[in-house]
């Protein structure tokens, strides 16, 4: 049977709990009440600087006034519809953390899947310290982790927006990136030739349908792209021929719908180049690849 006195005491413990002194526990059983669990735990491991599984090491752990409060705030933030990777501020891409915000997308694993495949074909094709651009590099994600992963030059950094570029400066300089930013409407002010063009350009149709916590939260400037969702492609690939080295490898991230339309525009303005199309782990057509000069 329960014991009247102990329950009274344990009812009243809970209703002198505030956020002064509130423990892992408690905080992880409110953030339970508001959003999926796995998301209650992630937040306040990251607001503790603690691994998730490491938790349940710490449940009777009081928490700071300002930490609870704040855990609260991020909770009710989720629950209101905003991704976790902009209430928490960073997001792991390839093994390293990178500062976001709502003014940058959220990097996908299929960006992921894009960078692997072009760090292989960088050290498959070249031989020498190499040359790359990312055109709307958003947060820098793709051209940060390249410079770290193979032997460059140099590594251009464009984004037309200067907010989104005040984010990439950030990860920069936590990176110690000698990186170089620049503003710029994809290659209008640019005057060099590269070995490597990458991009993961805005590539939704104006009237496609979408996921509402993408199209209330990510900026809609990195996401569309005219009514065929090819705009940002036309406008670099005109423009190819300009600022490809002699031998040169072009990688792109495509919508699953657009290889072939892509295809066309490619052979338009390059000729019979050698393009390749590759899927990603869910096998749809996700990253498309150009070789000028690469055998």
């Amino acid at each position: 049977c329960i014991n009247p006195r102990r329950s009274k005491k344990k009812a009243s413990r809970r209703r002198r709990i505030g956020v002064e002194n509130m423990r892992v526990e408690d905080l992880l059983v409110y953030g339970k009440s508001q959003c999926h669990s796995d998301l209650a735990k992630m937040l306040l491991a990251e607001l503790l600087e603690l691994n998730p599984l490491e938790l349940l090491n710490h449940l009777d752990d009081v928490v700071t006034e300002e930490k609870a409060t704040l855990y609260k705030q991020e909770c009710q933030a989720v629950k209101d519809g905003k991704p976790i990777q902009y209430v928490i501020g960073n997001v792991n891409f390839y093994g390293e953390k990178y500062d976001i915000n709502e003014n940058v997308l959220i990097p996908r694993f299929e960006t992921e899947e894009l960078v692997e495949n072009t760090i292989e074909y960088i050290k498959k094709f070249f031989t020498e310290p190499v040359d790359i651009i990312d055109l709307g590099c958003g947060s820098g994600v793709i051209g940060l982790t390249l410079e770290q992963k193979v032997s460059t030059n140099s590594v251009d950094l464009i984004d037309i927006s200067e907010k989104a570029l005040e984010v990439t400066k950030v990860n920069c300089q936590n990176l110690e990136s000698k990186a170089n930013l620049i503003q710029s409407d994809m290659f209008q002010n640019i005057n060099k030739k590269y070995d490597v063009i990458i991009s993961n350009p805005p590539y939704i149709k104006t009237n496609e349908e979408i996921e509402n916590i993408v199209l209330n939260n990510e900026p809609h400037l990195a996401l569309f792209a005219g009514t065929d969702g090819l705009d940002c492609y036309r406008k670099i690939i005109k423009e190819l021929p300009n600022y490809m080295k002699d031998r040169c490898l072009v990688a792109f991230e495509i919508g699953m719908t657009q290889a072939e339309p892509l295809k066309e525009l490619i052979k338009e303005t390059l000729g019979d180049i050698k393009v390749e199309v590759k899927k990603d782990l869910s096998e749809k057509d996700r990253m498309l690849f150009i070789f000028k000069n690469l055998e």
